[in-house]
C-alpha cells in the first residue's frame, strides 16, 4: 500500500478549507483517510498562522515510513523544513507538438513563396504607369 500526504476537502460551497491527511493513493480525494494530520485554511492571509497548521512528528512518522507528499502538501513541508520541495522546470511544455509545428512549417513555406512571386510580379509591372 503507498502512502500519501495530500489535501482532502471540507467546507461549504466556494469555502474550502482542507485538512492535511496521510491517505492510500488510491482512495478517493475526499474519501477515506489513514490519519488526519492538520489543517490549510486557504481563505486565510499567506502570513497567518493559522493558515497552515499540522503535527510535524506525525508528519515525520510518516515520512519515514515513505509516504510521499504531494506537490501542495511538500510546499508546506518545506517551509517547515521537513521536506524539499523545488519548482519542476519543463521549458519544452510550452512548445507547439510535433503536427502543429509542421502545419506552421508549411504556413511559412507558403508566405515565403507568396512574397517571392509578389516580388517577381512587382518586377515585371512597368514603373510608370
Amino acid at each position: 500500500m503507498s502512502v500519501k500526504l495530500r489535501l482532502a476537502r471540507r467546507g461549504a460551497k466556494k469555502r474550502p478549507f482542507y485538512h492535511i491527511v496521510a491517505a492510500d493513493s488510491h482512495s478517493a480525494r475526499d474519501g477515506r483517510y489513514i490519519e488526519k494530520l492538520g489543517t490549510f485554511d486557504p481563505l486565510l492571509g499567506k502570513t497567518d498562522d493559522k493558515r497552515v497548521q499540522f503535527d510535524a512528528e506525525r508528519v515525520k512518522y510518516w515520512l519515514d515510513k515513505g509516504a510521499q507528499p504531494t506537490d501542495r502538501v511538500a510546499r508546506f513541508l518545506t517551509a517547515q523544513g521537513l521536506a524539499n520541495w523545488k519548482h519542476g522546470d519543463n521549458p519544452q511544455k510550452a512548445q507547439p507538438k510535433a503536427k502543429a509545428q509542421e502545419r506552421a512549417k508549411e504556413r511559412a513555406e507558403k508566405a515565403a513563396a507568396g512574397v517571392e512571386s509578389g516580388a517577381e510580379a512587382a518586377a515585371e509591372a512597368p514603373a510608370g504607369e
